[in-house]
């Protein structure tokens, strides 16, 4: 199966408790930090959430 790459690269300070538990799940916790999960509909869902805090690593 397919694989993405997220990289957070806007800090969680002042962003609404629920984004900051989306990027909990997808395992963001730290600026600059590159996480891999599989390409799947959930996942999608999780990034588009908070697509203003991460960005798609190619």
């Amino acid at each position: 199966m397919a694989t993405i790459k997220v990289k957070q690269t806007t800090s969680r300070i002042g962003a609404p408790k629920d984004q900051k538990k989306t990027l909990d799940a997808l395992g963001l916790t730290k600026m600059n930090r590159v996480v891999e999960h599989e390409d799947n509909p959930s996942i999608r869902g999780l990034i588009r959430k908070v697509h203003h805090l991460v960005t798609i690593v190619e």
